[in-house]
């Protein structure tokens, strides 16, 4: 009973003996990532961000700080704000991905990267200026417009901004204003 048990451990050790490990030498070799993927890295598109704040508002921490002053354009569609600070402190980032999907004008993005250890708490701040810099290969996780194009932010080239979004951009600009000549023609072809 004693030998046996023995015998019955060491058929198993040497069965896994002779298979091919399947463990990667890490910085030289990279396991593929699943596009989805959401890293540790945000990429953040600050021409479609608007400063209305609702990332922070549905982000259940509270980590991501934004201060914002009015900015004096688009006063007629209810004024944008200039973004003097947007932060997000992801020391304390679980990554749930809510202030994603709060965004309502795809200007925030889960990112795909994951190496963002530092030795002091305060360099896991990810300021406007990091984010301003950082590359922009999103993460495909909540934006279905980047998965039917069958990106893949390892491998592909960065997003632009007027990529980005769920809907083309031209609809989110303003439209110019109508004559009553051009107005009238409208609503002939409507009728």
């Amino acid at each position: 009973m004693y030998g046996l048990g023995i015998l019955k451990g060491l058929t198993v050790t040497m069965r896994n003996f002779f298979r091919k490990p399947f463990t990667v030498q890490y910085p030289e070799e990279r396991v593929a990532q699943h596009p989805r993927f959401r890293g540790e890295e945000f990429t953040w598109y600050e021409e479609r961000c608007t400063g209305c704040a609702s990332c922070a508002k549905y982000c259940p921490l509270g980590i991501i700080k934004i201060v914002t002053h009015p900015g004096g354009e688009h006063v007629s569609e209810g004024q944008e704000y200039a973004i003097d600070v947007f932060d997000i402190d992801i020391g304390r980032c679980m990554f749930c991905g809510l202030c994603v999907e709060a965004c309502p004008y795809d200007a925030l993005f889960m990112g795909s990267g994951f190496e963002e250890g530092q030795y002091s708490r305060k360099d896991l701040v990810i300021t406007k200026d990091r984010l301003i810099k950082a590359d922009k290969k999103p993460s495909t996780w909540f934006r279905p417009q980047l998965e039917s194009q069958q990106y893949n932010s390892q491998s592909e080239s960065p997003v632009d901004w007027e990529n980005a979004g769920r809907e083309p951009w031209p609809y989110h600009m303003p439209v110019r204003p109508q004559s009553a000549e051009e107005s009238l023609e409208q609503g002939e072809e409507t009728k």
